[in-house]
């Protein structure tokens, strides 16, 4: 039988089971291009970055560029969240940050305070915004934001703090994405494992292809009047347009933000034996050594993760996460910059003035490559 584009079958009759199949291909970034488009812009500067939105609960109001940095270690930072307010962007802050303890803090509107769904988590929480009421969003962030335990943590957070603009996630289909709103998210999380040092998909064989869980969960939202967060997956300034033109109200960056000053990772210098040659004293050939610097990156859910918050790897569970090490970047400015030339750009590809008019100037293309890597590894 065939219902709105999906096929039932039953297998396994004595059993009552019944297995769905979704026939249409669902799409992830690499999946696409961007179509150009006539444009009447005569320069990337003339393209407006920053958007106003007034959120459905809190009926707070905000203002900047929507772009995230995520509550990663290693991103998540108050030095993170100060070199992103410079440029009106926001930074979800890790889990881990005590504020209560906190002197000095970046603009309150440039960040969000993060939490589970423990009850010592309400405890923090209550003591954070004790300390500085100021602060405006609320991040509730969980790998699988499918329970109805996390749906009614929500519902709880938003009763307790009826004022404060509420991120809820991650989930990736449309039907969830209009429960957690009803629950109370101003702003849903989208994602599930997109990221560059998660391996969900791997060991447990769920996820969704991230730009058409875009597509699909903004139109979700936004016919309630709420908004989404593209959560994961963009390694490159092109991915975070790809994102925009989706329909992603916000874009969170993990990995694009990985491995700077500001992540306040320790910095690791490897020896490395390159391929190339050279003559030493006695006329032998020798192959060169080079030293470079890394810092260590690793997902929320990975044994290094668990094993720095919790101290152990709980029995029940296995690693949903990467640790690598990724080369040592430096100061995070210019990648800043680099992101917004480049969404800049996009727009100025399709005739898009303002970032809140790249959804509607958008057409994707399926492309089977998207570019020419010919000299991407010499």
């Amino acid at each position: 039988m065939v219902y709105n584009g999906l096929v039932f079958k039953k297998p396994y009759k004595s059993m009552g089971d019944i297995m769905f199949i979704e026939e249409t291909t669902k799409l992830g970034f690499n999946d696409v291009l961007i179509r150009p488009k006539r444009s009447e812009l005569g320069s990337r500067k003339d393209v407006k970055l920053s958007r106003r939105f007034t959120f459905k609960y809190s009926g707070d109001s905000w203002e900047g560029v929507p772009i995230i940095a995520s509550n990663m270690d290693g991103v998540g930072t108050l030095e993170m969240a100060n070199a992103l307010s410079q440029y009106d962007m926001l930074t979800t802050l890790v889990k881990s940050y005590d504020l209560t303890q906190v002197a000095s803090l970046p603009p309150m509107d440039a960040m969000s305070i993060s939490i589970g769904i423990k009850d010592s988590d309400i405890e923090l929480l209550n003591k954070t915004l004790t300390k500085h009421p100021n602060i405006k969003f609320i991040t509730i962030d969980v790998a699988n934001g499918y329970s109805e335990r996390f749906g009614r943590f929500v519902a709880k957070v938003r009763a307790l703090y009826p004022k404060k603009t509420i991120i809820a996630g991650n989930v990736v289909t449309g039907d969830m994405v209009q429960e957690l709103v009803l629950r109370g998210a101003d702003i849903v999380k989208i994602g599930i494992g997109p990221g560059s040092v998660c391996t969900t998909r791997i060991k447990t064989g769920v996820g969704y292809p991230q730009l058409s869980a875009i597509m699909e969960c903004a139109d979700a939202a936004h016919g309630l009047g709420a908004h989404i967060v593209a959560d994961g997956g963009c390694t490159s300034p092109g991915d975070v347009s790809k994102a925009f033109g989706a329909g992603a109200d916000f874009v969170m960056l993990g990995g694009l933000l990985a491995g700077y000053d500001q992540g306040g990772g320790e910095v690791i210098e490897r020896t490395l034996v390159s391929d190339e040659m050279y003559e030493n004293a006695q006329g032998n050939l020798e192959r060169a050594v080079k030293t470079k610097q890394f810092v260590r990156f690793y997902g929320m859910s990975s044994d290094t993760a668990m094993m720095k918050h919790e101290g152990h790897v709980p029995h029940y569970r296995s690693s949903e996460g990467r640790t690598v090490e990724i080369p040592y970047q430096g100061d995070v400015e210019p990648t800043l910059r680099d992101i917004l030339g480049g969404v800049r750009s996009t727009c100025t590809y399709v005739g898009a003035k303002r970032l809140k008019d790249l959804s509607k100037c958008t057409t994707f293309i399926k492309v089977n490559k998207q570019y020419n890597d010919v000299f991407e590894n010499r």
